[in-house]
């Protein structure tokens, strides 16, 4: 009789729990289609803004989708643990989900979103007061976003202004005679450029890694070259004595370099370091085109840029100054093939001479990359035919085996 009581209050308090979740089920949907309901007549006021409506809009429905997610939690949780035996639970469900914290959170939440309501009520309803009887409300409104517009604009140009100025402008692109698959070097240009680095440029600038001998067969005859190399003097030895002596110049003889070390260029150029021209075309982005562009862009600097003394000007450089001055100016040389010497014809003979010394073997690599492309073509063709004709006629054959015989 005792089990059986105990049975009957066990299942007298699932009920009446079952009985309660339900109950709070109905009025939490009650209250929820209630608040939805004043929600959207109050969000429909005419003495709202669009922005408002939406910032309240979005807020509203937190609370809401709090208390139903609490709500399922809850009811799924008494029938488990009624499943288990334990009916009387609210209590331990409330303290385990943290029911005083959540509805404190609520209603914290409520009396801020009134109080954001309320500071944008009184903010549109002075705005609107504002512009109450102007005509050109809404053309203020245009005019501003357009001034918006325009401002975002000029950050854009500010930045890529702010780029150009720290990596220098772009190089445009220029049509090289040997930028071609099939194209070479214009070796009377390579020889005109070899000129002006002699005249112009190697009182500075050293080409370490050329030699006399890299010269023959490209801009110059061996007896020229070997001319050429003999009126310098190279510090050679030591000799049998255990001294150094000097010599003159050699085929296998590097160009000479123009200053005995890095000090020494500096302190000859303010500072600045003179860099080695034997790769300058490939150690500089875009290379050539911006070896021209920086060799024929000197101009005067604009209004509001000062540079201080001992810089000039060039807007391809990085930073806009550079030490060098403008060294091509028209009639610097005088070619010996008769060539007018303008600034920009030789700045394309320099340009040329130093993308041949940087890869001197383009024109061997071109040679041979046709070579190879000729040869697997003709392999593709044979190993085309002997598939079609001869593999083909193998491949489709069919065997038939006679097992009686």
């Amino acid at each position: 009789m005792v089990r059986r009581d105990a049975t009957e209050r066990c299942a007298d308090e699932v009920e009446e729990e079952n009985a309660h979740s339900k109950s709070s089920m109905q009025a939490i949907a009650i209250s929820e289609m209630s608040a939805n309901t004043a929600a959207d007549l109050w969000l429909r006021r005419p003495d709202f803004n669009m922005f408002e409506q939406n910032v309240v809009g979005s807020l509203l429905p937190a609370g809401i989708r709090l208390l139903r997610i609490r709500s399922a939690i809850l009811l799924k949780s008494k029938q488990r643990l009624a499943f288990f035996g334990v009916t009387n639970s609210r209590l331990l469900l409330l303290k385990m989900l943290g029911g005083s914290r959540i509805k404190q959170l609520l209603r914290d939440g409520l009396r801020s979103r009134k109080n954001f309501s309320s500071f944008f009520a009184s903010a549109a309803s002075k705005k609107e007061q504002e512009l109450a009887g102007s005509a050109t409300g809404k053309s203020i409104r245009a005019f501003c976003l357009f001034g918006a517009g325009v401002t975002g604009l000029l950050g854009f140009s500010t930045v890529s202004s702010c780029d150009e100025a720290e990596h220098g402008l772009d190089a445009p692109s220029y049509p090289w005679p040997h930028k071609g698959i099939l194209s070479s070097y214009d070796h009377a240009s390579i020889r005109r450029g070899h000129q002006v680095y002699q005249q112009v440029c190697a009182s500075c600038h050293s080409m370490s890694l050329v030699s006399y001998r890299d010269l023959v067969g490209v801009a110059y005859t061996e007896e020229e070259t070997k001319a050429m190399a003999a009126e310098i003097e190279v510090v050679d030895g030591p000799n049998d004595e255990g001294e150094m002596f000097t010599r003159p110049g050699k085929l296998s003889d590097r160009f000479p370099e123009p200053y005995a070390n890095e000090q020494a260029a500096r302190f000859a150029n303010g500072g600045a370091y003179p860099p080695d021209l034997s790769l300058i075309t490939k150690a500089r982005h875009n290379g050539q085109n911006y070896v021209f562009a920086l060799l024929t862009g000197y101009r005067d600097p604009p209004a509001g840029i000062s540079i201080r003394e001992g810089l000039h000007y060039n807007p391809y450089f990085p930073g806009g100054a550079i030490a060098m001055p403008k060294m091509l100016n028209d009639g610097a040389v005088e070619y010996e093939d008769g060539t007018p010497a303008t600034e920009a014809q030789m700045g394309k003979d320099v340009v040329t001479f130093l993308a041949w010394a940087a890869e001197p073997e383009m024109e061997e690599r071109k040679l041979m990359g046709f070579k190879w492309i000729l040869v697997l073509s003709l392999a593709l063709l044979q190993a085309g035919y002997y598939r079609r004709m001869k593999w083909s006629v193998l491949k489709s054959r069919k065997l038939v085996l006679d097992v009686v015989n």
